[in-house]
């Protein structure tokens, strides 16, 4: 018999605890999702390695879900109804992700160094101008300005078309939205999208979205309008809102650890470590909708999960196991033998992964630098998050600022 289906905590409050709690109750667990989905919860480490590159798992909502209806369900078309290379199997995921990993190569990538450099830099010296001592929010003036401008300004987003268009993106993974609001963020979010292939069709640019609508355009690479829309959705979106988690979690977790500070401080090449630990520990996505089975798969003895059935797998809950990481919950930069799933494992491995880690390794010690004596105005444990069962953000990250001597970055 198939046990009662456990209710995802959408408050954001419960996210690492339900996921311990849902790993020991066994191999997958069926969780009830919001739209009466009852989709088998993975958080078991192994388990999940083994099903995101099983034979047997699909992306593919379409081909692979026997009860999917288009656009149905408003909170799951980000995750489900675009197609995409996030959306797809072979041979289109193939053919999507070699479009769009023209972006992303890592000279490309090295590119963007300088670039990076002089957001953040700029965004330091606003900073720097407020008034000693004063409270502000560190999510909202820099942790989410870096990586929605560097995304931005890589699409070719016009700046007038940002505010709205960023607005939907930060809604799609609140999952303590009503089917109503879900409803308005779907809209909103492909309407946005629409807005911006029009701008750049009537003025492309030397930037990815108009390098996209060429290639549709010309029919060399036979990308649809519904693959052109969802390919810019899943790339703005997925460029922005996981760096801002990671950068939001990087600098709480230094600020609680002063000790682990002093070392990446005195030793540059440690905010590697910081930027690991972090993703291992605080992860900026714990459940990913969503996979299907597209054959029975037993996964012990008692569990298995039948054909037709979906699946929602914890990345986050990965690194987070005690049986790949020893006492997971400390955060500790010299851990050794480190493994995490932040951003993906196999053929749906983050394109966007080299990018995020740039932006990280330039933003957390050119902030760190320039206020060497930056306090969080509240507890850790008085920080709200995001509400959600798919991302680990924060809402807000009051801190207090003392402005230091040293420059921005180098």
């Amino acid at each position: 018999m198939t046990p009662t289906p456990v209710v995802l905590d959408s408050s954001g409050h419960r996210v690492y605890e339900q996921a311990d709690s849902l790993r020991a109750a066994g191999p997958a667990v069926p969780v009830r999702l919001p739209g009466d989905l009852t989709a088998w919860s993975v958080t078991d480490g192994d388990v999940v390695k083994h099903l995101l590159t099983h034979p047997h798992v699909s992306k593919d909502a379409r081909k692979s879900w026997p009860g999917y209806r288009p656009y149905a369900i408003g909170w799951l078309t980000a995750w489900v109804d675009v197609k995409s290379m996030f959306t797809t199997d072979d041979p289109d995921h193939h053919r999507l992700k070699n479009l769009v990993g023209k972006a992303f190569t890592p000279r490309r990538v090295a590119a963007m160094r300088q670039p990076i450099i002089a957001v953040v830099t700029t965004l330091l010296d606003v900073l720097a101008a407020e008034a000693p001592g004063g409270v502000l929010d560190l999510r909202a003036r820099y942790s989410y300005k870096i990586p929605t401008q560097v995304i931005c300004d890589l699409f070719g987003v016009p700046l007038d078309q940002r505010p709205a268009m960023l607005a939907t993106i930060d809604a799609v993974v609140d999952t303590s939205l009503s089917a109503g609001q879900a409803i308005h963020v779907q809209q909103g979010m492909i309407a946005s999208m629409l807005r911006l292939i029009e701008a750049k069709r009537a003025r492309p640019g030397d930037d990815m979205t108009s390098r996209l609508i060429a290639a549709r355009d010309s029919g060399l690479d036979q990308l649809s309008d519904d693959e052109l829309v969802s390919t810019l959705l899943l790339m703005i979106g997925a460029g922005s809102e996981t760096t801002v988690s990671l950068l939001d979690h990087a600098v709480i977790a230094m600020l609680s650890h002063p000790e682990q500070l002093a070392v990446a401080r005195r030793d540059p090449a440690r905010w590697d470590d910081v930027i690991e630990e972090t993703l291992r520990r605080r992860p900026p996505v714990m459940h990913l909708p969503m996979r299907y089975a597209t054959d029975d798969i037993p996964l012990d003895g008692q569990t298995v999960i039948r054909a037709g059935d979906l699946i929602l797998i914890g990345f986050g809950a990965h690194g987070r196991d005690p049986a790949v990481n020893a006492d997971p919950d400390r955060f500790d930069i010299d851990r050794h033998d480190r493994a995490h799933l932040a951003f993906g494992h196999g053929m749906h491995y983050c394109l966007g992964a080299p990018l995020a880690r740039l932006e990280a390794r330039i933003a957390l010690p050119a902030l760190f630098e320039r206020f060497p004596d930056l306090r969080l105005a509240t507890g850790p444990q008085d920080l709200q998050p995001l509400p959600s069962f798919i991302g680990t953000d924060v809402l807000r990250l009051p801190v207090t600022l003392t402005s230091g001597m040293s420059e921005a970055a180098r």
